[in-house]
């Protein structure tokens, strides 16, 4: 006997749903402007970035609009069709919020940086440098591919000396440039002035590499990784008034 799994809808997924039936139910009419995001969250008792990762699942469904400086709008009523088809592609769909994404490699990266103070070879530390090169030549050029990022992230696993650590951290950046939550998220952010204070970050964690330091390279990832959430989320923050500042200038 053939039993059909399907995969549990993500927290963000159920919060964009409830949100969809209030716009249904006509709580929130077409040209309505959302409550803030904080309050929805309050209600909803869960984090401000699950919100926002539930704002960006509706606005790549067409249903609510985010408007530079203003605020986020609802844009259209989803059809009964409409909302069965959701449901099923939902629950098909494997798409990380970029703020979960974020989390959980804060959690892995950190400590697999910490391991690989511990194992890290001459030839290791040469890639890094080399990775940090080309992650630096991209920003002064304004290239606006994060090549040398991901470069620099992917050397630390393998210099883990670990195959199984090194695939988790493959896919995790796999997972992060398919999203399409990942990809809406960037597009409203035009401001890459924070990629520089992205390359300090990185060259502290090749200090810490560089002394064999596991506690230090530990502390340098995980702080590196929180500052990469915090800063998406200011930026991407439509209730702060400096929004149309940061993402539309």
């Amino acid at each position: 006997m053939n039993i059909a799994i399907t995969a549990p809808k993500r927290l963000y997924q159920e919060i964009g749903l409830a949100l969809q039936e209030r716009i249904q139910s006509d709580e929130f009419k077409i040209g309505d402007r959302l409550p803030p995001e904080r309050d929805i969250a309050e209600e909803m008792e869960v984090s401000r970035s699950v919100v926002r990762e539930a704002i960006i699942m509706l606005e790549l469904q067409g249903l609510v609009e985010v408007r530079k400086g203003s605020g986020v709008y609802v844009n259209a009523k989803p059809s009964a069709d409409a909302q069965q088809s959701q449901l099923a592609t939902l629950r098909a769909n494997s798409d990380i919020g970029p703020f979960e994404l974020l989390q959980a490699r804060q959690v892995l990266e950190s400590q697999i940086a910490s391991f690989a103070a511990m194992h890290v070879t001459k030839n290791d530390i040469g890639r890094l440098r080399e990775a940090l090169d080309t992650e630096r030549q991209q920003l002064e050029t304004g290239h606006g591919d994060y090549d040398g990022d991901e470069l620099f992230h992917l050397t630390i696993a393998e210099a883990s000396q670990n195959s199984v650590l090194s695939d988790i951290v493959k896919d995790l950046w796999m997972r992060r440039d398919e999203s399409s939550m990942w990809r809406q998220l960037h597009s409203r952010i035009t401001n890459m002035n924070y990629r520089t204070a992205w390359l300090d970050d990185h060259e502290k964690v090749l200090l810490a590499l560089q002394r064999r330091d596991p506690e230090g390279a530990r502390e340098a990832m995980w702080q590196h990784l929180e500052n990469v959430k915090q800063t998406l989320f200011e930026l991407s923050d439509v209730d702060d008034p400096q929004f149309d500042g940061f993402l539309f200038r």
